[in-house]
């Protein structure tokens, strides 16, 4: 693939649902966010316990655009032994809870990039298995914005024919989200440089785990205001009083978020301020949008 820029189809939203395999409930509810709400694409978890849920979900679907969400952060165990991916898990085998952890191993020059893409491909060659395309790439908790993870993402992306990055954004001014911002723009020139399709800006990482129909609302007007183009809104639906995820910590409204993305209201604010839902698929380049 050749060095190129993003060339949008009008103004399109890509709204993604992240962890499709964590649990059943998560299945179902992103599934349903699909089938009866906003949500275009998805990002399934090889490491989730309901991956072959999601799974069968996925190709009973095929209007949902799936992408792979590559974890090496989380509550789930990896897919390969301590031994096959020594600098990424601790001496039980498990990964980091926390994208905090990892990053600071990261820095201390801990992490072995060749662990990395061991992991990484290990659950890309689990969910190519699948039998659907996959139309883009991204990470549990946006660790590729750490320039080393970044790297291997994006060779793996190239490798595997995945066209398309999420390039994580964020709007706030704390100083977790300058150095995001920083991260993020390095991520997109490399990205691009590798000829690989990325949206003009991404929404939802302030709002994660936290959406409501107010919230959402709040988010998508947030992504019109940088102007015509493309945009990605990631989100997190799942069912109420799903027994399965009283192991997650989080503190995510997963059934509510999937209330505000069935409300009749959210699809009509898309159109409202210039959007049209669209996946993945729907991003070209300058040059196919010649041709």
């Amino acid at each position: 693939m050749t060095p190129s820029s993003t060339r949008p189809i009008g103004s399109i939203l890509v709204v993604t649902a992240d962890d499709f395999g964590l649990t059943a409930g998560v299945s179902h509810g992103v599934v349903r966010a699909h089938r009866e709400g906003i949500v275009t694409a998805a990002s399934i978890l090889s490491v989730g316990a309901a991956f072959e849920l999601a799974c069968r979900l996925a190709r009973e679907s095929p209007s949902l655009s799936l992408g792979v969400h590559l974890a090496i952060v989380g509550e789930d165990p990896p897919l390969l032994t301590a031994r096959e991916i020594p600098t990424l898990v601790d001496a039980r085998g498990h990964f980091p809870r926390s994208w905090r952890t990892l990053v600071a191993r990261a820095a201390a020059r801990r992490i072995d990039p060749a662990d990395v893409r061991r992991g990484f491909s290990a659950q890309l060659d689990r969910a190519r298995g699948i039998g659907v395309p996959l139309a883009h790439i991204d990470t549990h908790q946006h660790v590729h914005l750490w320039p080393d993870i970044g790297g291997v993402t994006i060779q793996l992306a190239r490798e595997h024919g995945i066209r398309a990055l999420r390039i994580p954004c964020s709007h706030s001014r704390t100083p977790v989200g300058t150095a995001v911002a920083v991260l993020s723009r390095r991520l997109r020139e490399r990205a691009t440089h590798a000829g690989l399709l990325v949206t003009d800006t991404h929404v939802g990482l302030e709002e994660s785990g936290r959406i409501d129909r107010v919230t959402l609302a709040r988010a998508i007007r947030k992504a019109a205001r940088h102007g015509p183009g493309t945009a990605e809104l990631t989100v997190h639906p799942g069912q109420h009083g799903d027994p399965e995820l009283s192991r997650f910590a989080w503190g995510y409204g997963w059934g509510r978020e999937l209330e505000a993305l069935l409300d009749p209201a959210a699809r009509q604010l898309v159109g409202q301020v210039g959007y049209r839902l669209g996946s993945f698929a729907d991003l070209t380049t300058d040059a196919e949008a010649i041709t």
